[in-house]
């Protein structure tokens, strides 16, 4: 029998979760049936949806319950194989969650080549990269010479909307947090502009990058961002919805006046387009041609990267905090 190192959700997050929403086990795996692998996890996926899984509020994905593994991507290594599609030694894309050791239905894995790291596959050649990629190119419809605005820019899903916009000939102006942050944007990540959403002339400066308006807002944060962004779009402009990470901690309805209809009127008056979306909804058509174009950009520089990467299962919760909280830079991993 093998065992495996599990974090459970212990008890429904109040607001930011704190280590006490959560337990560490450890438990025997049942012996495994025909079709099935046995996985050792070598990298752990943290993603903002894990937030909303662990509420009981009605969403696109059924909530975790109370003493569920936390869910999440892994990239893990087959030791044990009793499926002709998977051999041991085999590094795989799998769904297993917070725990050191899986067992899944090989059918649900993916085989990885060693073309690129294998954390890539939880980042921009996964599903952050491919919900950019979907999201970008089949609801912003971004054409040349358009400016193209992302929040939470240098996150995985961002930072790979900008790239991806620049590709196609338009203009890419991102928000984040912090001058380093900004600064990386532009030299790093190759973005026209970049705007720290924390410095207390964040709407002048937003006003300055976009002289020409917005012609698709790629939405990852909503809050206080998304009221500035949301005077300077264009007539026609598109909004992909991807995210609203600002509010995932929050336990009541934000203060101030009633703004939906505002909302409704500029929805309207500027005839937007504002569409939610979940990667998935576009995997089955798009996933092969994303992954050929993706991986091709990563392998000749013109998609670039960042992981930020934490060793040890026992810090993954420390890791997710901090996430939420944005102190990230990149793709954030855990390694085991």
């Amino acid at each position: 029998m093998t065992q495996s190192t599990q974090i459970r959700l212990r008890r429904r997050p109040e607001g930011e979760p704190t280590p006490d929403d959560f337990e560490t086990v450890t438990t025997e795996l049942p012996a495994l049936e025909d079709g099935q692998v046995l996985l050792r996890v070598r990298y752990l996926s943290l993603d903002p949806y894990m937030r909303g899984r662990m509420s009981d509020a009605e969403s696109y994905a059924d909530p975790l319950q109370l003493g569920d593994v936390v869910v999440g991507g892994t990239v893990a290594e087959v030791v044990e194989s009793r499926s002709d599609r998977r051999q041991v030694g085999d590094l795989v894309l799998s769904y297993s969650g917070w725990q050191s050791h899986a067992v899944a239905d090989a059918r649900h894995t993916r085989a990885l080549d060693d073309a690129h790291p294998p954390s890539t596959a939880l980042g921009v050649l996964g599903m952050p990269g491919f919900t950019a990629y979907a999201g970008l190119l089949l609801l912003g419809r971004p054409e040349e010479g358009e400016t193209v605005v992302v929040a939470a820019a240098t996150g995985p899903v961002g930072s790979a909307v900008g790239q991806i916009a620049r590709i196609r000939g338009a203009r890419a102006v991102g928000i984040a947090g912090g001058p380093e942050k900004c600064r990386a944007l532009v030299e790093e990540f190759g973005f026209d502009a970049a705007v720290d959403h924390r410095a207390p002339d964040f709407r002048e400066r937003l006003a300055e990058a976009v002289p020409d308006g917005i012609d698709v807002y790629f939405e990852n944060v909503g809050g206080q961002v998304w009221r500035a962004v949301m005077r300077h779009l264009n007539l026609y402009a598109r909004v992909p919805v991807c995210g609203l990470v600002a509010g995932y901690n929050d336990t009541s309805a934000p203060e101030g006046p009633d703004r939906l209809d505002a909302f409704m009127r500029l929805v309207l008056t500027k005839s937007l387009t504002v569409r939610g979306f979940i990667q998935n909804e576009f995997e089955r058509e798009h996933f092969g041609a994303f992954l050929e174009e993706m991986s091709a950009w990563v392998a000749d520089g013109r998609v670039r990267y960042r992981e930020d990467v934490t060793h040890g299962l026992e810090n993954a919760v420390d890791a997710f905090v901090g996430m939420l909280a944005g102190r990230n830079f990149g793709k954030t991993v855990v390694e085991l």
